[in-house]
This record gives structure tokens, C-alpha cells and sequence, in this order.
């Protein structure tokens, strides 16, 4: 297995490309890392040589506009797409080359723009369904009258912490906007995740479901554990919960840093959030 820097792994040390604003610590000490990361679509470069090194238990935002490549970052991250060049690291391993149905039994578990359901199955299939080929490595919904099912006892838990427990015999179909979203996020937790990819949770919301879900984003992060990367063009939800924010410009890390000096960044400022110098 090689290392962050291209040597044999058992090199006494690593060396990444340093990111300002990233700890300064190896990819074996991160929950997530990447080294060089790069991804094109012929001559259109999407991901730029990212490093980056999420610590354990950090909540990172990744911030930028509409085609920096914050999506693209996330699937190459989880494996959806091969990179072009770099290097991913999951709690100091080099999974790379690891397809993508494997990563979520490495513990990366992901949420998506556009609400992936099973929109004709009840909320609590949905859910039991993924905790089901977690534990088993594989799904029968015909299955989901067994009382005795451990999959359907995560998945009822589940469903009490995101708050659509009351909903569970409803079809995703019928569900609220809000509630759907939230149900993504029951689904990628259904995993067991160690690190939490989250992409625009809060899209379409209104501003009190923004912020409900902003603070379920926390407490779920906090409560659990777990690692979480959010991608959210919400401002205020972004400097409210973030421990560390990313910024992207045209695929590539243009500052990192917490949100205080982020928030006060005048290229951030200019370019990122709008000009909306007074209302930061």
C-alpha cells in the first residue's frame, strides 16, 4: 500500500502538499484525507490537487459557487467516480482504489443533492432496507415482518432521531420536502458511518426547516461521533455549526480555515458569498 507521498508504507513518515488553514497531521491520523486529489472531463478540470485532513470528530463545510466542484470532490471521495490523479485516505487507510460499494463498510457513508428513495417503499423500508445490507450484505423487503429483525430495530431508531418516526408507514413519496431530506440522512447513518458526507441537506427548505435540520445536522454529529463533511450554500447554517470550512474556486482549495476568519476573508467575501460583506 503506498503512502500519501507515493513511498512504501513502511516508511517511517508521511508528507503531504500542505493546504493553509489544514491541521498538520498525516493521512493515518485523519478520519478523511485526500492528497492531490484531481478529476477531468477532457480538457474541463473539475478537482484541482485537493489535500485536505479532516481530524476525527470535525464537522467541515465545503463552500464555494455553483461549478467550483464541490460535488465532483464528493464523488470521487466516495468512489462514484475515479480520480485522475491524488490520493483518498478513510482513518489511515489508502482506499483509492476501493470500489464504492465497499467504502460504506470502510464507514463512509453519503447523502445526495436529489433525495434518493425508495419513494413507492414506507419510510421505515427505506431505512431498514440500507441497515439490512449493512448487516447482511444484502436485501429482501419481503423480509420486513420479521419482529426479530435487527435491520428494522436500526431502522425504527433511526427514524427517532432524525424526527420521521411518526411517519413511518408513509410512503417517501408522500412525504414533506424537509422529511424526505431528513430521511436521507436516516438512510446514509443506516450504514453505521464513521465519516458522514452530507451534500446540501438543507436545499429547498424553508427557513425553519433549514434551521431545524441545521441543528439535527449537529446533534447526530455530536451525539454519534461522527466525522461530517457539508456541502451547503446556506450561510448561516455553515458559520453557525461548522468547526472548519474549505473553500473551492473552479475545483481548487482557495482558504481553510474556522469560520470566524473564513466569515471575515475579504476574496471569500467578494467572491463566494455574494458581496455580502455588511450582512457577515
Amino acid at each position: 500500500m503506498s503512502t500519501v507521498d507515493g513511498t512504501d508504507a513502511g516508511d517511517e513518515t508521511e508528507t503531504h502538499r500542505e493546504t493553509e488553514g489544514e491541521p498538520t497531521i498525516d493521512a493515518r491520523e485523519a478520519a478523511l484525507a485526500t492528497d492531490g486529489l484531481a478529476k477531468s472531463f477532457g480538457e474541463v478540470t473539475a478537482v484541482d490537487d485537493v489535500s485536505l485532513r479532516v481530524p476525527r470528530g470535525e464537522l467541515r463545510a465545503i463552500i464555494g459557487p455553483n461549478g467550483a466542484g464541490k460535488t465532483t470532490l464528493f464523488d470521487v471521495v466516495t468512489g462514484a467516480l475515479g480520480p485522475s490523479g491524488g490520493r483518498v485516505w478513510l482513518a489511515g487507510d489508502d482506499v483509492t482504489d476501493i470500489p464504492q460499494h465497499e467504502r460504506p463498510h470502510r464507514g463512509l457513508a453519503r447523502s445526495f443533492q436529489g433525495n434518493e428513495l425508495f419513494t413507492d417503499r414506507t419510510v421505515l423500508e427505506n431505512v431498514r432496507v440500507i441497515a439490512q445490507i449493512a448487516d447482511r450484505g444484502s436485501f429482501s423487503f419481503d423480509l420486513f415482518r420479521d419482529a426479530r429483525d435487527v435491520a428494522r430495530d436500526r431502522a425504527l431508531e433511526l427514524t427517532r432521531r432524525v424526527g420521521v418516526d411518526a411517519d413511518v408507514d408513509t410512503l417517501a413519496r408522500n412525504l414533506s420536502h424537509g422529511d424526505q431530506r431528513r430521511l436521507g440522512i436516516a438512510m446514509a447513518l443506516a450504514t453505521d458511518p464513521d465519516v458522514l458526507l452530507l451534500d446540501e441537506p438543507t436545499s429547498g427548505m424553508s427557513p425553519g426547516a433549514t434551521q431545524e435540520t441545521a441543528t439535527l445536522v449537529q446533534e447526530i454529529q455530536q451525539s454519534m461521533g461522527l466525522t461530517v463533511l457539508l456541502i451547503e450554500h446556506d450561510m448561516d447554517v455553515v458559520l453557525s455549526i461548522s468547526d472548519r470550512i474549505s473553500v473551492l474556486d473552479r475545483g481548487s482549495v482557495i482558504t481553510t480555515g474556522p469560520p470566524e476568519l473564513v466569515r471575515e476573508n475579504p476574496d471569500v467575501q467578494d467572491a463566494y458569498l455574494g458581496g455580502m460583506r455588511e450582512e457577515l
